[in-house]
């Protein structure tokens, strides 16, 4: 009981300021056969129904996505997370990360089933009345209703409670007439049910509605012309005196913005969960064609510049499993955690999500730029054919484009989650100041030489991991001091922090994956886990060095600079390894068996 304790108390963010027991994170490999069934029938459904369709889908057309959704509606892969009494499955928010993740390989269906899911359906399932979700959410959840999101405008991006859609309430008091234009509303052109943000009179903020298309004053223009995912409907939808009844306001006026920031840091981790199986996809794509393809008598799988690649592209996606899943089994266990203490479970799951914003930016971010890199190493292996659209990885290659802009880009991804650690620091909901005081007193102080352990598990790999956490308290604890409120306006110090925590998390969970594994099947059967968490931290130490010296230099001066930068370099100290030689371990298994093997 007391271990279960330790475990549910963990909070969001918390992982830069204490050391976290192996045994305390969940890692893919423990998911059980209930999981892995409803895994294992997506990807049949997969193999189906979308692949075989794949070029119906980018054209869009016989009316092919919302017909493939109510399919994937009617083997309850739209309500994975929709409670039994409402229609859907009612399983854990991990498991949802886990369809995310097979559906991720899929391009434009992914997009889809993404925003159905996800904006589409979560707004009313946390928010909405019990009548509301009577009504809404087993239309939803069957893939009966095909539902939207409305929040972007053209003036209003990641300002969104910029938005001027305007509500007006009738004169019989009965209805809001909401007048207004959105854009880039994913699943618009077939959306049954939309919901919509607008501003009531002189609001300062958003207010949600529940709008039904044949609530009638709703146009749209043409589909987006898209550089990728070009199978998804994207349009943009304008809202002329469409009366909606008072009923349909979806929560309490004026809270549609804290609404939309909720819904979208869900959306931002599923987004990282979402990556995982595009990634795989492509690698194993791209060691099929590498295999197969002939240069010099000799198949290129054998060149170590290619083995470097497929090394590197299973490391970052093996990396982005085990920070996805870690943060989604936290989220899952605080709500566990929640309901026990007598929380409603919608309230649960929200405070849940809100707990755990950071790691949810963190694994937006990250994951996104895993699959970026993916994509393109994919192409650069297919050589001339990869540039070419009678292959695969044309299209893999435009549609991953996407995912570092929606769900908020990248780089306000990155400030949100610098700006919520100061902020949680600043509130004494997070022990931030104490250690990074500490830290500063060490600088000056004379380095001690204390004996690490070596007899236990990836001793000198968490030593080093201590000493990087040291490195961004001191980067950000001296930015915070030096900067105060107006840290917010220094934008690029804040992403080289964000930087140095993305790849502090990553390496961290990576690590805990393989020793977890390792405790558990022995070190040799580990052994490619456990190359794969030694090269990513080996890397992860220059990224954490490069952007730590980038952002002291651009605050400080003279003899305070120069202690920070000697303290940045005893801080990403790490013993050699051959990243060579482990990447070809890596490499070797992945061609040998034609597949990604973790």
């Amino acid at each position: 009981m007391e271990t279960l304790q330790k475990k549910y108390s963990i909070k969001g963010g918390e992982f830069l300021i204490r050391e976290t027991n192996c045994q305390d994170v969940f890692i893919p490999e423990e998911f059980t056969e209930e999981q892995k069934m409803m895994a294992d029938a997506t990807t049949d459904f997969i193999k189906k129904e979308i692949y075989p369709n794949i070029e119906k889908i980018e054209k869009q057309e016989d009316n092919i996505m919302p017909q493939l959704m109510e399919k994937a509606g009617e083997l309850g892969l739209l309500g994975i997370s929709v409670p039994e009494e409402y229609g859907g499955l009612g399983m854990n928010f991990n498991t949802s990360m886990l369809i995310a993740d097979k559906v991720g390989s899929t391009g434009s269906f992914s997009t889809a089933y993404g925003a159905h899911t996800g904006i589409g359906t979560l707004p009313i399932l946390y928010y909405g009345t019990e009548e509301q979700k009577q009504k809404y959410l087993p239309l939803i959840a069957s893939g009966e209703w095909k539902s939207c999101y409305c929040l972007t405008e053209p003036d209003s991006g990641s300002d969104a409670n910029a938005g001027k859609t305007k509500a007006v309430l009738t004169e019989d008091g009965k209805h809001y007439l909401i007048t207004g234009q959105k854009m880039w509303i994913s699943n618009g052109g077939f959306a049954d049910l939309l919901i919509v943000f607008a501003k009531i009179e002189d609001d300062k903020k958003l207010t949600a509605f529940i709008v039904e298309k044949t609530f009638g004053g709703i146009t749209m223009n043409d589909e987006e012309v898209k550089l990728g995912i070009k199978g998804s409907s994207t349009r943009q939808i304008f809202f002329n005196d469409t009366k909606v009844p008072v009923e349909n306001m979806l929560s309490e006026r004026q809270n549609g913005f804290k609404i939309a920031v909720n819904i979208l840091n869900i959306g931002r981790i599923k987004l990282g969960a979402g990556v995982i199986g595009g990634c795989v996809e492509v690698i194993n794509t791209a060691v099929n064609y590498a295999n197969e393809r002939k240069q010099f008598g000799v198949s290129i799988s054998s060149f170590g510049a290619i083995k470097h690649k497929i090394a590197e592209m299973a490391i970052k996606t093996f990396v982005t499993e085990s920070t996805a899943y870690r943060a989604g089994q936290n989220i899952d266990d605080k709500i566990e955690d929640l309901i026990a203490s007598g929380t409603p479970d919608g309230e649960a799951k929200l405070k849940s999500f809100e707990q755990f914003a950071i790691e949810c930016a963190i694994i937006k971010i990250h994951g996104s730029e895993v699959l970026d890199y993916i994509v393109d190493e994919g192409v650069q292996i297919y050589g001339g054919m990869g540039f070419s659209e009678e292959a695969p990885m044309a299209r893999a290659y435009r549609d991953a484009r996407i995912t570092r802009i929606y769900e908020g880009t990248n780089e306000i991804n990155r400030m949100l989650l610098v700006g919520m650690i100061l902020k949680r620091a600043l509130k004494g909901e997070l022990n931030i100041m104490e250690p990074a005081m500490a830290v500063a007193k060490e600088l000056t102080s004379v380095p001690s030489f204390e004996s690490v352990d070596l007899s236990q598990p990836f001793a000198e790999e968490k030593e080093v991991l201590k000493k990087l956490k040291k490195a961004v308290l001191m980067v950000a604890g001296k930015a915070a001091q030096s900067f105060g409120p107006k840290l917010d306006d220094e934008q690029e110090i804040l992403m080289n922090i964000a930087d140095m925590l993305i790849e502090i998390y990553a390496s961290e969970s990576v690590l805990l994956r393989a020793e977890k594994l390792m405790l558990t099947k022995g070190e040799e059967a580990c052994k490619l886990q456990i190359n794969a968490a030694k090269v990513y931290l080996n890397d992860a130490v220059d990224k954490i060095n490069k952007a730590g010296k980038e952002a002291i230099c651009s605050f400080t001066t003279g003899d305070e600079q120069k202690v920070m930068l000697m303290g940045m370099k005893r801080y990403t100290k790490i013993s050699t390894v051959n990243p060579k030689q482990l990447r070809r371990e890596i490499a070797d298994a992945i061609i040998s068996k034609n597949q990604y093997v973790f």
